[in-house]
């Protein structure tokens, strides 16, 4: 069942005071007992109104204000919690024993905490005023039930209606197909099933068919009454829930049958498994067609499939609109149309707000009027909001609490702006509004559960480019920034326009913040001060705080700056701080200040080219779990870091040369997940050493970088450091492996070995001295292989494909999954030998570059050879050759030039 927006956070909060760390540090020392008990029952008094006044804040601007009030004052009990908290921890680590009565800011605290109960205590008196009262969490719904019936004119669904139908017939071989319409709010899931279950070419040899309004609580029992009712003219005296499928059963057997199931929201896996059986009975061609807001709705069965159902192009949306507005019949200008066609963009693709606003402008002719409804929000027009704002709301509403407080959160981004869902995870974490991790679970897996639900719920969809880039719907975002209120404030998109609230808590801004807007003494309470970089690819732009805005916020949890020069001087204060974003900054030095940051858990420093060291005490950010160091220059890592259990994330770490930021540093980090980048491997004494740094065990690393830094071709002790490669060996489930710099003529045997079968890509850099490549060829997965630089490689013969040492239980065709490959700056390179199998089936795209003893004869068969042992020829899509013996000049074949040139001396 789905809570109030709040009900999240007063669990929070209440979760805080009666936890045993809170009540042993603080509860006592910091806080009188009686005190904390009086907070705790004014929350719960006002956490009973919250569902009524959650509802009843759309249309009634006084209920809002007491909900931002409400949300504002328990915002400040959990900074104030909090910092007490913190503050005793951290004496209590330290073995500070003073006197409370003594402590002059724990005596401020309390009085703030009093004055919070105080404000609370007078909300909840307000109810009656009000009109809020207790009523169950989710128990009401917005939505009016739909109906078979098809409503006006539907425009833009032909080519759905289409696939659909195909989609039908092509399932006439089955018993039962569950097909599955999926869509955002009022993008037109029903309509669309309306028009074909009134598709009477599609209903022909249909013997029965029902249109059932399911909602959000998916009953079995009443849903298999309204099943039966819908196929037996409304009659259903049965309450029994065996006697209901056993009559199910009778009456759909032998019978071909077409079930609609309207606004389906359960994913409960045994509901479904129980009400499914009694269909399992019908004819050939029989179907049950969801429509559903949710990708992971409906019964398990074996054909079942989804339709994903997009918005419309703003054309056929103009079209809705024009005919909902009778446009141009009785109100055609052209001035009308270019606001009407305005107002179409704002709905973003989705016919219901095309629909409604089109209906609301109806009899309306006045140019002003018309204006209005473009300038305005959409939340403000009553005909608006009975069908627009549930069409939302209901998504919304659904949500656990912990899942409304992400998406609103979202709201601080601007409109269009690609999320990206690994920042916002860390975002949410800073933020406290992900669940409480279960036992064996990471912070990080609960964020991308919570994404991913969004993402299913179709809050979110997936930018065309990128698989960790989405976007939110402009009515979404709108619904996002309605809810959010004064507590969170876009200050790249509203400017000095409005003044910002006394209530606000988030911030997001993109270059300076004018002085006019955060001078006053309302900017107190900031958790977050969030720097959007609206320019994805360019550099940030120059930060412009005012001086005092750090100051004056102690409380903040996420800070982060556009191209900082110096680094902000009281940032050592934010003991709260659990995400810190300096990236793409001209900072120098990191100040030891910065290590008082117990509690942070993001440091971002990507970018930051004149950065050269760490400050020493990093050892001391336990909670760290993400460092970002890309594009930084330093020279070695600081000491202890070792001590960094909880550390997730390390870009790369570099080797020193004393014990203590070593390679056994970096045996203690077990939690390390990604990209982990090992560079200066030339610090590394011996194979023990290696060992030391637990390659082996780091089981969610997928990409790993070995990288010995440029220096002498020769290496005095060859043998050691090939025993240092050998101790470096990953665990299996690598995914990519790069290495560069090894200075040896062979590599050990574990580079190839197949027991590697999730890797899908090999890079292999300035290995000088390498005479002999790995066998790479029985890589199951491998699909992109990279060989630069190998300065004495003369030949590549069999051991490529197959190290006969090698112990395979099934031999497989060499490289059986290679797509692109490249050779480049090879100068002694002259033969290539492929094996006698068929090798490369899957082979797309070759480079060879800076080759220049490779025998042009030798080439060319091989080409051949590889191409035409392909899968499918036509998939060859690139051919890249250039300086090679016998070229007098660059050669380059692409497209047709390499086929015609293959074929004509195949």
């Amino acid at each position: 069942m789905a809570e109030a927006l709040l009900s999240g956070f007063i669990n929070v909060v209440v979760k805080r005071l009666i936890s045993p760390e809170f009540i042993n540090l603080v509860v006592g020392k910091k806080l009188d007992r009686k005190l904390v008990d009086r907070l705790r029952t004014a929350i719960l008094a006002a956490e009973a109104l919250v569902a009524d006044a959650e509802q009843k804040q759309f249309g009634n601007d006084r209920v809002r204000k007491w909900l931002h009030s409400l949300r504002d004052a328990l915002y400040t009990a959990d900074d104030l919690l909090d910092r007490l908290f913190i503050k005793a921890a951290i004496r209590n680590k330290a073995r500070i024993r003073r006197p409370h009565f003594l402590d002059l800011s724990a005596r401020k605290m309390v009085t703030k905490i009093e004055d919070v109960v105080e404000r609370i205590v007078d909300l909840e008196r307000c109810k009656d005023t009000l009109g809020l009262r207790e009523i169950p969490t989710g128990s009401s719904s917005w939505r009016p039930p739909s109906t078979s019936l098809v409503k006006g004119n539907v425009f833009g669904r032909d080519g759905d209606q289409q696939a659909l139908i195909k989609m039908l017939n092509d399932n006439n071989d089955h018993n039962l197909s569950v097909i599955s319409i999926v869509g955002m709010g009022g993008v037109g899931k029903t309509t669309l099933a309306q028009c074909l279950y009134n598709n009477m070419d599609l209903m022909d040899g249909v013997d029965l068919k029902a249109w059932i309004c399911v909602f959000e609580n998916f009953d079995v029992v009443e849903t298999t009454k309204n099943v039966i009712r819908g196929i037996s003219s409304g009659v259903c005296s049965l309450e029994s829930f065996d006697l209901l499928q056993q009559d199910l059963k009778e009456k759909l057997s032998e019978k071909k049958f077409f079930i609609v199931l309207d606004d389906v929201w359960s994913e409960d896996a045994d509901k479904w498994n129980s009400f499914i059986v009694p269909f399992q009975h019908g004819r050939k061609g029989s179907t049950i067609l969801l429509t559903s807001r949710e990708e992971n709705v409906g019964p398990t069965v074996q054909n079942y499939s989804t339709y994903s159902l997009k918005v419309l192009s703003n054309d056929y949306c103009w079209s809705i609109f024009a005919d909902n507005a009778s446009f141009p019949e009785s109100n055609g200008s052209s001035e009308l149309e270019g606001i009407g066609r305005k107002i179409v963009e704002r709905c973003d693709g989705l016919p219901l707000a095309a629909e409604t606003l089109g209906r609301l402008l109806r009899s309306e002719h006045r140019v002003k009027e018309w204006n209005n409804i473009l300038f305005s929000d959409i939340w403000e027009f009553p005909a608006a909001n009975c069908k627009i704002v549930p069409a939302l709301l209901i998504s919304y509403y659904h949500l656990p609490a912990h899942l409304k407080h992400c998406f609103v959160y979202c709201s601080l981004f601007p409109k269009d702006h690609k999320l990206d869902k690994d920042e916002l995870i860390l975002l949410w974490m800073a933020e406290n509004l992900l669940r409480p991790p279960k036992k064996g679970e990471t912070l990080e897996e609960v964020g991308c559960e919570c994404f991913d639900h969004l993402a299913s719920r179709l809050f979110f969809k997936r930018v065309q480019y990128g698989d960790k880039y989405f976007v939110m719907h402009d009515l979404m975002h709108d619904l996002a920034t309605f809810l959010a209120g004064d507590l969170y404030y876009r200050f790249s998109e509203l400017g000095e326009k409005e003044e910002m609230s006394i209530l606000t808590h988030h911030l997001s801004y993109d270059h300076s913040i004018p002085k006019k807007t955060c001078s006053s003494s309302k900017i107190e309470s900031l958790r977050t001060l969030l720097y959007i970089n609206h320019r994805a690819g360019f550099l940030k732009a120059h930060t412009m705080l005012p001086c005092d805005m750090l100051s004056k916020n102690k409380y903040l949890r996420v800070l982060s700056f556009g191209r900082l020069d110096i680094f902000p001087d009281p940032i050592d204060k934010l003991i709260q701080l659990r995400y810190l974003d300096l990236s793409w900054s001209n900072i120098e030095v990191l100040p030891q200040s910065l290590c008082n940051l117990c509690n942070l858990q993001t440091l971002k420093l990507e970018g930051c080219s004149k950065l050269t060291m760490l400050p020493n005490g990093m050892y001391n950010l336990v909670n760290l779990r993400h460092l970002d160091i890309r594009g930084t220059r330093l020279k070695e890592m600081p000491k202890g870091m070792g001590k960094l259990k909880q550390l997730h994330t390390l870009s790369y770490y570099i080797v020193g040369k004393s014990e203590d930021n070593g390679m056994e540093e970096l045996g203690g980090l077990l939690n390390l997940h990604g990209i982990l980048g090992i560079q200066k491997l030339e610090n590394v004494v011996d194979g023990n050493e290696a060992r030391s740094a637990r390659i082996i065990d780091k089981k969610h690393i997928d990409e790993l970088l070995l990288e010995w830094s440029a220096g002498d071709d020769m290496v005095s002790d060859a043998q050691n450091q090939r025993d240092i490669l050998q101790n470096l060996q990953p665990h299996t489930d690598l995914k990519v492996l790069r290495i560069k710099g090894y200075k040896v003529k062979t590599f050990p045997d574990w580079i190839g070995h197949s027991s590697y079968n999730n890797i899908t890509s090999v890079s292999l850099e300035s290995c000088k001295n390498c005479c002999v490549l790995p066998s790479l060829g029985q890589l199951p997965s491998l699909k992109s292989l990279s060989i630069k630089r190998f300065g004495e490689l003369k030949s590549i013969g069999k051991e490529f494909y197959k190290n006969e040492g090698h112990q395979h239980s099934l031999p497989i065709t060499p490289f059986p999954s290679l797509e692109h490959l490249e050779f480049r700056n090879m100068p002694c390179w002259e033969e290539w030998h492929l094996p006698e199998s068929k090798a490369f089936p899957w082979f797309k795209s070759l480079r060879i570059n800076g080759c220049a003893m490779l025998q042009g004869d030798m080439v060319n068969p091989v080409l051949m050879r590889i191409v035409f042992s392909s899968s499918n020829v036509s998939k060859v899509r690139k051919l890249e050759i250039e300086d090679l013996e016998t070229s007098d000049k660059e050669m380059r074949l692409d497209g047709e030039q390499l086929f015609t040139q293959i074929f004509a001396n195949a």
